[in-house]
């Protein structure tokens, strides 16, 4: 069970960096479409890229993936929301929503429930 926890924090963490860091053309153009703020994007990108740093270093500290899975899962329910709201098609919601249950299962994981 082990390494499938620590293969989970390693595939958010991956897709997000790839994503904030090395896409992040595509994210304005995103954040523009759902009408959000640059602030709000700057924020959730740093919130982010802190989060999936935490679930790197939860490898070696294990106490340290519970919060940032959960909150890292927040923001993937809110990127839910927001794909909703501008009706994408469903192709768009998959990547969230997959990290989405990579971080349902690393939360469960994380407080011994599975």
């Amino acid at each position: 069970m082990t390494n499938y926890i620590q293969l989970a924090q390693i595939i958010i963490a991956a897709s997000v960096a790839y994503v904030w860091i090395f896409r992040f053309d595509n994210i304005i153009k995103e954040f523009k479409h759902f009408g959000l703020s640059d602030l709000t994007r700057n924020f959730v990108g740093t919130a982010k890229i802190a989060l999936a740093t935490l679930l790197i270093v939860g490898i070696w500290y294990p106490i340290l993936v519970t919060i940032p899975s959960v909150l890292m899962g927040l923001l993937m329910i809110a990127a839910q929301y927001f794909h909703f709201k501008i009706k994408n098609p469903f192709i768009k919601h998959l990547p969230s929503l997959v990290l989405l249950i990579l971080c349902i299962f690393l939360t469960l994981a994380s407080l011994d429930i599975i």
